[in-house]
């Protein structure tokens, strides 16, 4: 039994974009092999690190509510929600990745995701903005060692902040949420 719902059977506003994407050449690697690409990201925090997401995942964003805990569930999954009608699984990636564990206060939000026709919510510090990155902003994901599961990071996106001698490069971590959401651990994909 999946403690996911499916995703309303309506048009999906990401189908036409991805469809746009496609023909414009910025497609993710068809293979499925996760490696980066240019795009549109919803970037949050998770701890001191900023991470970024496929606006095209991302259904809406609410404020941060107490879910109503499941028996024998990873600590990861916090609960569910109804989210008008549909019964929506939230996942805490602070405590999926390991970052240390922050209060829920004003700030945490849980960003809704349109994962394979399903809808998840993912618990994060704060959401930052949406950021276009061009290709030569990502640069590919870093090799790790073979005991860390990485395969969620699909590249690092680079950011320019400020102007002259004032001008700082901050780090975006791009991951495929749909992988990590769909992964075998987290028990919530078929």
């Amino acid at each position: 039994m999946s403690l996911i719902a499916e995703a309303p059977r309506t048009a999906s506003r990401a189908e036409p974009a991805a469809a746009a994407r496609a023909a414009a050449g910025t497609a993710a690697d068809p293979s499925g092999a996760g490696s980066a690409h240019a795009g549109e990201f919803l970037t949050f925090r998770l701890g001191a690190e900023e991470y970024g997401i496929d606006i095209l995942r991302v259904q809406e964003i609410r404020s941060y509510e107490q879910p109503t805990r499941i028996a024998n569930v990873p600590e990861f999954i916090k609960g569910v929600v109804n989210l008008r009608g549909v019964i929506v699984p939230i996942v805490d990636l602070r405590l999926k990745l390991g970052c240390p564990s922050a209060e829920y206060n004003t700030f945490t939000v849980v960003v809704v995701l349109n994962v394979r026709g399903r809808v998840v919510g993912a618990v994060v510090d704060s959401v930052s903005d949406v950021l276009e990155l061009q290709k030569d902003q990502v640069k590919p994901a870093p090799s790790l060692h073979s005991s860390v599961d990485s395969s969620f990071i699909t590249g690092i996106g680079t950011v320019k902040n400020g102007q002259g001698d004032n001008e700082s490069e901050r780090m975006l971590i791009l991951m495929d949420i749909e992988a990590l959401m769909s992964s075998a651990d987290m028990g919530l994909m078929n």
